[in-house]
């Protein structure tokens, strides 16, 4: 009759401990659910944002009426990735015998009009220029994605390998001078115009 008494309280103590961990589980999983629901909300937010721009994009576009197979070559372009579209501006370059690049000739011949008025007034913005991005480019790629964050690395490759090419615009002398000291000490070739 002992061992009995014993066997029932062990089986009552297994069965308080069985208890407790299903009520710690109980209170993980409910912990668990509201976590879950915090992220749906904050995903809809996100989705909601994203629909919004969405929406301010498409309203901000004027509407350019093109012709059916323009409307597809478009539709196509959409569907690539941008390192595609960076081979198919090359390709279009080289098929063509045109550069994508604006001229740095064009930028200068723009700004001589200015200077002539205000002959005596020093320049106050500048625009970096990246002539030649050397033999380094990878640290070049690097130190022009840390001038310009908004720029991918496909990008920041691209504008590398293209280069002459404008890196910044519009920017004051300090500015321009601090992001032409960057590129030069990764071995970079710039103007300053």
């Amino acid at each position: 009759m002992a061992d009995n008494n014993q066997k029932a309280a062990g089986a009552a103590v297994d069965a308080e401990e069985a208890a407790k961990e299903a009520q710690d589980a109980a209170q993980k999983a409910e912990k668990a659910a509201d976590e879950a629901r915090e992220v749906k909300e904050e995903v809809k937010e996100v989705a909601q944002k994203v629909e919004e721009k969405k929406v301010e994009s498409k309203e901000e576009k004027p509407q350019v009426k093109v012709s059916a197979n323009l409307e597809k070559i478009i539709k196509s372009i959409e569907g690539l990735s941008i390192l595609e579209l960076a081979d198919l501006v090359k390709a279009l370059e080289e098929k063509f015998g045109v550069s994508a690049a604006v001229p740095t000739a064009a930028i200068a011949a723009g700004t001589p009009a200015a200077g002539t008025e205000q002959e005596g007034s020093e320049q106050t913005t500048f625009n970096v220029i990246l002539a030649d991005g050397g033999a380094n480019k990878i640290s070049v790629i690097k130190a022009v994605r840390e001038l310009v964050p908004t720029l991918g690395l496909a990008e920041a490759k691209t504008l590398v390998d293209t280069a002459p090419k404008t890196v910044l615009e519009g920017v004051n002398k300090e500015n321009a001078n601090e992001a032409k000291t960057k590129l030069e000490a990764v071995g970079a070739k710039v103007e300053l115009k």
